[in-house]
């Protein structure tokens, strides 16, 4: 897909070079009959080139992703562009109404791609983002967080067997790259199959905003975007974090129920037999330490105290080596320190 197209229409609109709109994706009616729309905006550059799409809240309580591109759409950068971007800050308008991950039918929407035209309501959500948003797009960034209860350290998901979506990936500058399996029916697996690259950001956690979250996030499509050649360099050139690459990642889990304290941290590096948390009785007895596995980073773990045996507690990412992940880190805090606004 060359993106080299004159005429560009989504939806009932059509959006000539040097253009901006908004547009109301219709999804359905609500039970009151007032329509359930998809916000959309396409702006045009008046040289065309890449399009891009960058979305958010596909999981309904996953807000940073929404304040990261109103931010972008602020960006004096973005003022001059070259190709088309195109924003949905809200994919799952009725999870994100209620303020919960999923839609009404109780279905995961990001396993439900590319969805069906006269499916459940998920499936024709996921349709509708299919045909009209990522049909018509060359490049993605779909915005996440962790999920109910858990947070994550900025990081880039992706298929980095594909040369284009790896190089959009290290383009991003946070200072973990995962390198995820494509799991069937998820909106990465599908722009997989069309042979769009695509990266998922995930950072923060669910209905909870997060500053240097929201600032790594708004930098890295920065980032990605001028890559492409979409927009010029910044004036003032910040420190660009070079990103590791995780081999694979694992799950630290409760040895038993109780009440947990953690004492590690996101970008925490840690070694093996390392104390990561300890669980307790309500009385302080009992304590009962949580350990890595194996050498790694912290790269998630849960916000909730409370927790049974098998919870998920530390998510921690593994690689060849630890010695350039320290500075890695320590680089991406100082770049984004909460005073720096």
């Amino acid at each position: 897909m060359s993106g080299r197209s004159k005429h560009f229409r989504i939806g009932n609109e059509q959006i000539d070079l040097g253009e901006t709109k908004e547009i109301k994706l219709l999804v359905a009616k609500n039970y009151d009959y007032s329509n359930a729309y998809m916000p959309v905006k396409v702006i045009r550059g008046m040289k065309d080139g890449p399009r891009l799409f960058v979305c958010a809240a596909l999981h309904g309580d996953e807000v940073n992703g929404v304040e990261i591109i109103k931010r972008l759409l602020k960006n004096k950068r973005v003022k001059k562009l070259s190709g088309t971007l195109i924003v949905v800050p809200i994919v799952n308008v009725f999870g994100f109404n209620s303020m919960n991950r999923y839609l009404p039918d109780r279905r995961d929407l990001n396993r439900c791609f590319p969805g069906s035209k006269n499916g459940s309501l998920t499936a024709r959500l996921a349709y509708l983002f299919y045909k009209e948003i990522l049909s018509n797009s060359t490049h993605g960034i779909d915005l996440h967080t962790g999920s109910r209860h858990r947070t994550n350290l900025p990081q880039i998901r992706a298929c980095l067997k594909d040369q284009r979506t790896n190089h959009l990936a290290h383009q991003f500058g946070v200072p973990v790259i995962l390198d995820a399996d494509l799991i069937e029916g998820s909106l990465r697996k599908v722009a997989y199959k069309k042979k769009i690259p695509m990266i998922v950001f995930e950072g923060g956690e669910s209905l909870r905003y997060d500053e240097i979250t929201i600032r790594s996030g708004l930098s890295g499509i920065l980032s990605v975007m001028q890559s492409l050649g979409m927009i010029g360099e910044e004036a003032k050139k910040s420190k660009f974090i070079k990103s590791i690459v995780a081999n694979r990642s694992y799950w630290e889990r409760a040895p038993h129920s109780g009440i947990l304290i953690l004492k590690k941290k996101l970008g925490s590096v840690v070694n093996p037999n390392e104390i990561l948390g300890i669980i307790s009785d309500p009385l302080g007895n009992d304590n009962i330490e949580v350990r890595a596995k194996e050498k790694g980073v912290i790269i998630g773990h849960t916000q909730l105290p409370l927790v049974n045996k098998g919870d998920a507690l530390f998510h921690v990412a593994t690689f060849d080596t630890t010695k350039s992940v320290y500075k890695v880190i320590e680089n991406f805090d100082d770049k984004f320190d909460y005073e720096e606004r």
